[in-house]
């Protein structure tokens, strides 16, 4: 989906008057917003577009962990596509299966003493943000129909490294 798309979503949940109105612009740049930017003037650069350059252009990823944070989520980047011909997709099923029941060890262990702790908490999340990494790139390499590498999700203190099949 592009951003003009995106943004004429968003305004059919509220008016774009309402929007115009906030942020103290004219309420022709809001439904310039919501047009595919043309080479004859129609459209305009809208707030998507210029967060995406400024995410380019710093090579940060700040901005879009904040508005996750801000809306109440998180963010956690997708892992580049690798995927080459020849992969066994049982061994990658038995990964994801593996590295649940590990991110499950750790949350048992964790609340072993009816507490979790902030150190305890982290290590959680950086096993599940990690496991959530190797899925999407499992279902990647699905959709693609191919799967000779794939990210391996190691413990948190090896950080990620590529598995070839043997």
């Amino acid at each position: 989906m592009e951003s003009h798309e995106v943004l004429r979503k968003a305004f059919t949940k509220t008016s774009p008057k309402a929007i115009a109105s906030d942020l103290g612009i004219s309420l022709s740049l809001v439904y310039k917003w919501a047009e595919r930017q043309s080479e004859d003037g129609s459209g305009s650069r809208n707030p998507l577009d210029r967060l995406q350059k400024i995410i380019e252009l710093s090579n940060d990823y700040g901005v879009v962990e904040w508005l996750c944070q801000k809306n109440g989520g998180y963010f956690v980047r997708n892992p580049e596509s690798s995927c080459t011909q020849g992969y066994e997709v049982l061994p990658a099923t038995n990964e994801i299966v593996g590295q649940f029941s590990g991110l499950l060890k750790r949350i048992a262990d964790a609340a072993s003493d009816h507490t979790i702790t902030p150190e305890e908490a982290r290590t959680i999340r950086e096993c599940w943000d990690k496991l959530k990494s190797y899925a999407e790139g499992f279902v990647r390499c699905c959709e693609e129909g191919d799967f000779d590498q794939i990210m391996r999700i190691p413990p948190p203190s090896e950080g990620p490294r590529r598995y070839s099949k043997v």
